[in-house]
C-alpha cells in the first residue's frame, strides 16, 4: 500500500530536474520525510492489520490451550488403560501360580473389596438419610420460626385494636359526660 502511494505521489508531482549543485543527503531526507508520516488510509490499515495479527494469536492460543487438554485427557487415559491391565496382569500372575496359598489370598482379596464396596455404599446411603433429616429438620424450625412471628404479629394487632377500642370509648364517655353535665365517678384509676 505504502508502494501504491509512493507511485502515486511520484507520478502527480510534476518531474522537475533537481539542480546538480543539491546535496544528495536532502533528496533522501524528502523521501524519508515522506514516508516517515503516514497517511490516514495508511492507518487505518495499519489498525486492521493489527487487529487481523492479534486475532490470528489468539486463535493460536486457543489452538495450544485445546491441543493441551487433549493432550491432557488421552495421557490420562492412557493411565487408566494401564493401570487396568496391570491389575489384571497381577491377578492372572497370582492365578497362574499353582500353589493354594496364593488362591486363597486372591479369594481374601478379592472378598475384602467386596465387603469395603458394601461397607461404602452403605456409608453413603447413611450420610445421604442425614442430610435428608437435617434439610427436613431445618425446614421445620423455620416453619416454627415464621409460626412464632405469624403468632406475635396477631397479638400486636389485637393489643392495638383493644388499645384503640378503649380509647375510643374513653372519648364516648367524656363526650357523654360533657353533654349531661356530669362527673365521672371513678376520677382517677389508681386511687
Amino acid at each position: 500500500m505504502a508502494e501504491q502511494e509512493s507511485k502515486k505521489l511520484e507520478t502527480e508531482s510534476p518531474v522537475t530536474p533537481t539542480p546538480a549543485t543539491a546535496p544528495a543527503e536532502f533528496k533522501q531526507d524528502a523521501a524519508q520525510e515522506k514516508a516517515i508520516v503516514p497517511s490516514p488510509e495508511e492507518k487505518l490499515d495499519e489498525s486492521k492489520a493489527l487487529a487481523v495479527v492479534d486475532n490470528i494469536a489468539l486463535a493460536e492460543v486457543e489452538k495450544e490451550k485445546r491441543n493441551s487438554f487433549i493432550k491432557a485427557w488421552e495421557d490420562s487415559e492412557k493411565t487408566k488403560a494401564e493401570n487396568k491391565s496391570l491389575i489384571v496382569e497381577n491377578l492372572a500372575t497370582m492365578l497362574n501360580t499353582a500353589e493354594q496359598g496364593s488362591e486363597k489370598a486372591l479369594c481374601c482379596y478379592c472378598m475384602g473389596e467386596q465387603q469395603k464396596a458394601a461397607l461404602e455404599a452403605k456409608l453413603r446411603k447413611i450420610e445421604e438419610n442425614l442430610e435428608k433429616q437435617k434439610a427436613e429438620y431445618a425446614e421445620k424450625m423455620k416453619n416454627k420460626v415464621a409460626l412464632v412471628h405469624k403468632q406475635a404479629e396477631e397479638k400486636r394487632a389485637m393489643v392495638e385494636a383493644q388499645r384503640g377500642e378503649e380509647l375510643l370509648k374513653a372519648e364516648e364517655m367524656a363526650a357523654k359526660y360533657r353533654a349531661t353535665g356530669q362527673t365521672p365517678k371513678k376520677l382517677l384509676g389508681c386511687f
